[in-house]
Parts: structure tokens; sequence; C-alpha cells
């Protein structure tokens, strides 16, 4: 097991937008193609208030890339992403990284 760690840097005022977007759309696409969430957070205190931090559950690197290549050409996708940007775009940029698990992690 792999997580990918991926951090959305927000636009000032946008994180909520992108909250709604996860919540109304991504999660349920993501169910369909079998991705799983390993949970979300955004910062309580510390270096930015316009930041989302989630990881992801994978199997393998080649589960990943089938998956999220799948994900990203799905056109419920790409049309929720293009109405979330009606009021302009987003994200800043995008940070990920890949973990995995160290023998006593309580995570597997």
């Amino acid at each position: 097991m792999i997580y990918e760690m991926r951090t959305y840097r927000c636009l000032p005022g946008r994180l909520p937008a992108l909250l709604k977007r996860f919540q109304d759309n991504t999660l349920r696409i993501w169910e369909r193609h079998g991705i799983r969430q390993a949970g979300f957070w955004t910062y309580a205190v510390g270096p930015s208030n316009n930041e989302l931090v989630y990881l992801v559950a994978w199997e393998s690197m080649a589960e990943r890339e089938t998956k999220w290549a799948a994900f990203q050409a799905d056109p419920e996708w790409i049309a929720a992403r293009t109405a979330s940007e009606a009021d302009g775009p987003i994200l800043e940029n995008i940070v990920n990284a890949f973990l995995q698990p160290t023998a006593f992690s309580s995570v597997k």
C-alpha cells in the first residue's frame, strides 16, 4: 500500500469553492473509479488557511496511474471542474508526494 499526499494551495478566498467541489462532485466520481480517500484536512493552526491536504490510498503505482488517468478523463469530472471555476480559477498550485508506511506504522 502506498499513500499519495496531495496539497492544494488555493488562490485567496477560493478554498470554500474547492471544498464544495470535493463534497458535491469529486468524491462521488472517485468512488465510481475505485479511488479510495484516506482523509482530508485543512489547517486549524499552521502555515496557510488557503490549503487542503488529503491522502489517497493505492495498492500500487500501476493502480494509481490507471485509475487517476480514467478520473482525469471522465466527462463528469471535467464538467464539474469547469463549473466550479466559473467565477475564476481555484488553485494556485498542487504538490503531491507518495508515502510508504513504515513497519511500525498504525496505517499499513
